[in-house]
């Protein structure tokens, strides 16, 4: 892989892991678009190196929240920290469920289909629009919304629907605090992104060429630094009710994937 490719798809997943435009559909479409001829196993490889960027971004922006939450869990006391992690893992049973007994159908998906991802932009983009109508209040994510919110992540695992806008959108029309909806949505997915990392890493389906080292060494800075920006960002953007623009955004990506995809 190039080194310019690597710095390309860094910055798409870095920035499409927060923002509500689908990472995994934008990566698809960015392996098209740059004719990736890598064999499965590097380029997995590389995905795999690019979601523990992300994913330690997300750590990186949280981390006074994860160490509150760390020190609350330790007092073994049945307090609002724990409740919290109980709600995440909660959150991560239809994933998980979703990814062991479907994960062949799953895989399928991802050969560079930029017809699904396509029209699974349009759904994000609906979601979007009417995540960005809903009022704001203060409540907090209960047991059942993180169940819900799981539920939508797990569909999100589909290619072209945004893992953060599905989450995000279904928590704040589930009623609950805009800034709360963003925290839990990015958080719920650390411990997936590290149990799929831990899942490839002892399949051995993995192949590393050192000759690939820089390339995998330059992906991972880009996504990390686009991660750390994307993160900070939308938590601003969901606190303002902008999710309209990124709705306008999946309704255009979207529409030109299928147009490409037809033609």
């Amino acid at each position: 892989m190039e080194i310019i490719d690597a710095i390309v798809l860094g910055i798409i997943q870095g920035l499409t892991e927060f923002l509500p435009v689908s990472s995994s559909g934008h990566l698809e479409i960015g392996k098209a678009l740059l004719g990736d001829e890598s064999v499965p196993q590097e380029s997995l490889l590389f995905t795999v190196v690019l979601h523990f960027a992300t994913a330690l971004s997300t750590m990186v922006i949280f981390r006074k929240d994860i160490l509150a939450i760390l020190k609350g869990v330790f007092k073994f006391e049945w307090n609002e920290d724990l409740q919290f992690i109980s709600k995440i893992a909660l959150s991560m049973l239809p994933a998980v469920i979703v990814g062991v007994f479907f994960e062949e159908e799953l895989e399928q998906l991802f050969n560079g289909n930029i017809l699904l991802v396509g029209c699974m932009l349009i759904v994000t983009a609906v979601l979007l629009f009417l995540a960005d109508k809903a009022k704001d209040t203060q409540k907090k994510v209960s047991f059942a919304n993180a169940f819900v919110i799981g539920v939508s992540q797990a569909i999100a695992m589909l290619p072209g629907i945004s893992r953060s806008g599905a989450t995000i959108s279904t928590s704040v029309l589930l009623g609950n605090d805009k800034t709360k909806a963003a925290r839990f949505s990015f958080l719920m997915v650390v411990p997936l992104i590290f149990g799929k990392i831990a899942k490839d890493l002892l399949s051995g389906e993995l192949t590393y060429d050192s000759g690939n080292f820089t390339a995998l060494s330059v992906g991972f800075v880009a996504a990390f630094v686009a991660g750390l920006f994307a993160c900070t960002w939308m938590i601003a953007l969901v606190k303002k009710s902008k999710l309209s623009y990124f709705a306008i955004y999946c309704v255009i990506a979207g529409s030109a994937a299928i147009i490409w995809s037809l033609s």
